[in-house]
């Protein structure tokens, strides 16, 4: 759950997540090297005088700026693409979980389960208790077990939604006449809103 005035991430829950937070770390600390470098020279070209101008029409010059940012995009590219194929894997799944999203309300179906299903409502302000969160308590929760593959169906019955779970990495748009599928695995026990 995240806190007031929290700058991060929420803490990662399952194995996606984590390789997220590696993969931002890694991002962010490209832009911050790029960032450094093109403030640096920005200095440097308003503190001195060019007196090397014959230097800006050589040739390896010109080829150093043109392969440097191929590898810098390279090395983005890769764990990028790396993180995309996990999140679309699906290994045999434990559990399957059928979501519907309805304009006011969720609506949650067992599959593998003969007749175990439940609607979601969020909880009005007015009837809140003392501790729970607006806009994101709701009368029947979700339960999932943890440490097994859990593959969710989502659909929307009506108008476009969306069925996200930051601390778990996921985001899935519940789209009319669609059938998205992601997969989920929980590496401790908690609350987690969403």
């Amino acid at each position: 759950m995240a806190y007031p005035m929290q700058l991060g991430f929420q803490d990662a829950t399952s194995p996606i997540m984590e390789e997220l937070l590696h993969f931002h770390d890694h991002t962010l600390m490209i832009v911050f090297l790029i960032s450094s470098l093109v403030l640096y020279i920005i200095s440097l070209m308003l503190t001195t005088k060019l007196t090397h101008t014959s230097t800006m029409d050589a040739q390896e010059v010109e080829t150093i700026w043109t392969i440097l940012p191929a590898i810098i995009l390279i090395m983005i590219a890769l764990p990028s693409l790396r993180i995309l194929y996990m999140m679309d894997e699906i290994n045999n799944p434990s559990l399957t979980v059928k979501t519907m999203g309805h304009q006011w309300y969720w609506s949650y179906e067992y599959t593998d389960y003969e007749d175990l299903s439940f609607d979601s409502y969020m909880i009005p302000t007015s009837e809140l208790q003392p501790g729970e969160l607006r806009l994101l308590e709701v009368d029947n929760r979700v339960v999932l077990p943890m440490e097994m593959t859990i593959r969710m169906l989502i659909s929307s019955e009506d108008v476009l939604h969306s069925w996200a779970v930051p601390s778990l990495g996921l985001k899935t748009d519940a789209i009319p006449g669609r059938l998205n599928q992601t997969t989920l695995m929980s590496t401790r026990p908690g609350l987690f809103y969403g």
